[in-house]
């Protein structure tokens, strides 16, 4: 009998699968937001204007609850109170550098001429230390899955190294932009952090720059033909915040964009139809008001207008107030639906993350930033989302 050996059938070795990119969810609805927006845009023209802090605060909570990392979204727990006391207290700090302007410029003319130079160097600085503390601020107000992200570094020197990055961009007439850009995200990203992990930034301003050269070339011609202008600006945006996500890196998370080129010139032209719109309501309501103020002084509108009365009417002058305070809050909520929460939407759905099981179990680190930089942005008009 022949006898036959069986060898034992051992499974080959498993290779460790590599899970696969993860897209980036908005679960958030449109109309949600909109009536968010059009509800504190009525609130600001009661308050005017300074409902926009709680506004503000809603806005956040929305995009970033609906925003799903891995099925969670984020929690903003920044309170409007924070950044109203901020705002006032960096006022409190800006409005006597204006008023010392405003006395030099009334004692003479020409010392007026020669201190505009270090004041609006002095204000861009500023602004630059008031965007990075501002970011910080939101960067501790901001957890997901319990634990906080937090932001050190120096404000002061990054406003130094944006001031210096900024004389060699004009001096360059914005050749070295994408470098200017890519050595802020640098310093930005290596001093944010999600509880213990450290951030960093791998986006390089030759990529930035190999990406949207002939947007540079084009800038000026857009400058002069507006309808190319959307087109340029729309593409540039685009092409910046897929290069600007596709370099963060958060320890062994990594984030990468497919968004298109062309993904948000539409989103552009929408807001500039619709302000053409809000721009012809205004103009009928000014003529409105301006028939009805006639019709009160018993004169005919020619000679009310030819006589210039109307430029003394405060009756005229109030309604033009409330229809222009009107105005710009409509315009506020256009740009918030177009270019704030769809551009949201457009730029989050472009995005894919690997390695997020990297911060699976991450401890909590650093500390609350107070509001106060938040308010300086404000107060500066630099501030952002």
């Amino acid at each position: 009998m022949n006898q036959m050996n069986w060898l034992p059938q051992v499974p080959p070795p498993s290779v460790p699968s590599v899970p696969p990119p993860m897209p980036v969810a908005f679960s958030g609805r449109r109309g949600e937001f909109f009536d968010l927006v059009r509800r504190g845009a009525g609130l600001e023209f009661v308050t005017l204007g300074f409902y926009r802090f709680w506004l503000l605060t809603d806005m956040r909570r929305h995009l970033w609850a609906n925003t799903l990392v891995d099925g969670d979204g984020a929690e903003y727990t920044g309170r409007a109170r924070e950044l109203l006391i901020g705002f006032l207290v960096a006022l409190a700090i800006l409005l006597p550098i204006y008023l010392g302007y405003f006395l030099v410029g009334l004692e003479a003319e020409h010392i007026q001429a020669f201190a505009s130079i270090p004041l609006v160097a002095f204000f861009y600085v500023f602004g630059q230390f008031a965007i990075y503390r501002a970011r910080r601020y939101r960067l501790t107000r901001t957890v997901w899955r319990g634990v906080r992200f937090w932001m050190s570094g120096s404000g002061w020197m990054y406003a130094l190294q944006a001031s210096l990055w900024g004389l060699l961009v004009v001096s360059t007439l914005g050749l070295a932009l994408p470098w200017r850009t890519a050595a802020l995200e640098r310093y930005k990203m290596r001093h944010s952090f999600y509880g213990e992990v450290q951030g960093g930034f791998e986006g390089r301003g030759w990529e930035f720059f190999k990406r949207g050269w002939w947007l540079w070339l084009l800038a000026p011609v857009a400058m002069y033909v507006f309808p190319l202008a959307p087109f340029v600006y729309g593409a540039f945006k685009a092409v910046e915040w897929r290069w600007w996500l596709s370099g963060v890196r958060l320890g062994g998370v990594r984030v990468e964009s497919s968004l298109p080129r062309g993904a948000l010139i539409g989103l552009y032209w929408k807001v500039i139809g619709w302000v053409v719109v809000l721009a012809l309501v205004f103009a009928a309501y000014l003529a409105l008001s301006a028939a009805l103020v006639a019709s009160m002084t018993g004169a005919p509108m020619a000679d009310f207008f030819r006589s210039q009365e109307f430029a003394k009417s405060i009756p005229l002058l109030a309604l033009a107030a409330v229809g222009y305070l009107a105005f710009a809050l409509a315009v506020n909520v256009v740009i918030r639906i177009y270019l704030l929460r769809d551009l949201w939407v457009k730029v989050m759905g472009s995005v894919n993350i690997t390695g997020i099981e990297a911060v699976r179990n991450v401890a909590t680190r650093g500390e609350l930033a107070g509001a106060l930089g938040e308010g300086f942005a404000d107060g500066l008009d630099v501030g952002g989302l």
